[in-house]
């Protein structure tokens, strides 16, 4: 019986196991994803050094414009809890991250990787019942956001957490503005 994964793995379950530090570090940011998809403040902070930081830019003009920035790992968590937007009914996002580039050198490590969000909304089935010919996935996929993802581990405890997180998007950024 196949059941759906109810939540990332916790920071204490992306312990070494006997994988290789690039694999455990490349765990931690699709535990990252995965706690941005779910809105999880809790699980997003313990992915954080507690003096971590998170800095956001655009890059997409050519050069680096500063978008914001983020201090604390619970400051980041209440960042993804309380100003990513809510999902829609029948709505999720999904973060992708590919082409990792992987270094590691002792209890620090880098990956820079490519990342895409994509915003999906499944359709609503009609009150009669869906139409003749109707099959497969009803709704939508859409890539909302790309870019660049560039983060500084620290294994500490024998943990992987994140102590630096750059986020380069190639479109302008609106954020709530108090």
């Amino acid at each position: 019986m196949i059941t759906e994964s109810a939540s990332p793995p916790s920071p204490a379950g992306l312990a070494a196991a006997g994988r290789s530090a690039e694999r455990q570090v490349e765990e931690v940011v699709a535990a990252y994803v995965r706690a941005a998809d779910r809105r999880d403040g809790s699980a997003m902070s313990g992915l954080f050094t507690e003096d971590a930081v998170v800095e956001i830019y655009y890059t997409g003009s050519g050069g680096r414009d500063p978008l914001g920035s983020v201090r604390g790992a619970a400051a980041i968590g209440q960042a993804v809890a309380g100003l990513m937007a809510p999902h829609p009914p029948r709505g999720w996002s999904h973060h992708t991250t590919f082409n990792p580039i992987i270094a590691v050198d002792g209890d620090t490590a880098t990956i820079d990787v490519q990342f895409l969000v994509y915003n999906v909304v499944g359709r609503a089935e009609p009150a009669g019942g869906w139409p003749p010919g109707a099959v497969g996935a009803q709704g939508s996929i859409t890539p909302i956001e790309s870019g660049y993802n560039r983060s500084t581990l620290r294994r500490v405890n024998g943990k992987w957490l994140i102590a630096e997180h750059v986020i380069s998007h190639d479109l302008p950024y609106a954020f709530p503005r108090d």
